[in-house]
């Protein structure tokens, strides 16, 4: 049920969206999300649908990958349709019942916000699929780093963030394994009002939470075993340096991005 959840996972291999300095891509996926809350129109999504469809075909993504990754968000999006589709008003009435009203606005209003969530969760995948949690953490790190001379944490929140997107996969893993265990034993996740399907849930959670501390001290454990201090006196295996195929994307963004402000 849990294994198809792409959520938090990098997916290894060579591409040139890979090989972009882990800061540009933090920066252009940062810069990505304003211009989603910037679309006023469908010609603007065609844009943000190109850029994603460009970013997916450089990076050797499988757009499975991509499209798995919205799939916890199903259940979001529905509510988020309905609510805009039955609580905005308009002048073209569709159809009317009771106290409901669907309108030809509500319905471009609710597809139009269902779309943003889409194009804003497919974004930020597309920034954890293609950038390994060791660069992700160099990357934040060197872009909070201005922050240090007001005595920032910068390392420290970088590895806090990093260890917490890279156990989401874990976790989702974790879950599945206990809920085929509790499966096993007779438990039924899947059928019944959504009450009982929320409680039969309660039996998942604790000891999920259980593995949840335990990894999380073991994890703790290994960092003070493997002397670790920190940030303070750190060497790095990869020194992050701009090419020119991070100017590149920048300006292909900067493209999109004038674009879809002037057309969009």
């Amino acid at each position: 049920m849990l294994k198809n959840i792409t959520l938090g996972q990098y997916y290894p291999t060579d591409s040139p969206v890979h090989r972009l300095d882990p800061r540009v891509k933090i920066v252009l996926t940062l810069a990505y999300v304003v211009l989603v809350f910037l679309v006023t129109n469908w010609l603007g999504y065609g844009f943000l649908l190109l850029g994603i469809a460009l970013a997916c075909a450089l990076s050797k993504v499988p757009p499975k990958y991509l499209l798995k990754s919205l799939r916890p968000l199903r259940f979001i999006l529905i509510f988020t349709f309905v609510l805009n589709l039955l609580f905005t008003g308009g002048r073209e009435v569709w159809l009317e019942w009771w106290i409901f009203r669907i309108t030809a606005e509500a319905f471009y209003r609710a597809a139009f916000f269902s779309l943003r969530m889409l194009f804003l969760v497919a974004g930020t995948s597309m920034l954890m699929l293609t950038t390994s949690p060791i660069a992700l953490t160099d990357g934040l790190e060197r872009l909070l780093s201005p922050l240090k001379a007001l005595r920032f944490p910068s390392h420290e929140l970088a590895m806090m963030m990093t260890i917490a997107l890279r156990f989401i996969p874990t976790l989702w893993d974790e879950a599945d394994k206990i809920m085929k265990a509790q499966m096993a034993r007779g438990a039924d996740f899947e059928s019944g009002r959504l009450f009982e399907r929320a409680k039969a849930m309660v039996p998942l959670m604790v000891p999920l939470f259980v593995s949840s501390f335990r990894r999380a001290d073991e994890l703790a454990m290994a960092m003070e075993s493997r002397c670790y201090h920190g940030g303070t006196g750190r060497t790095r295996m990869r020194v992050l340096r701009l090419k020119w195929q991070d100017l590149f994307a920048v300006a292909v963004l900067a493209a999109l991005f004038a674009a879809t402000v002037i057309w969009g």
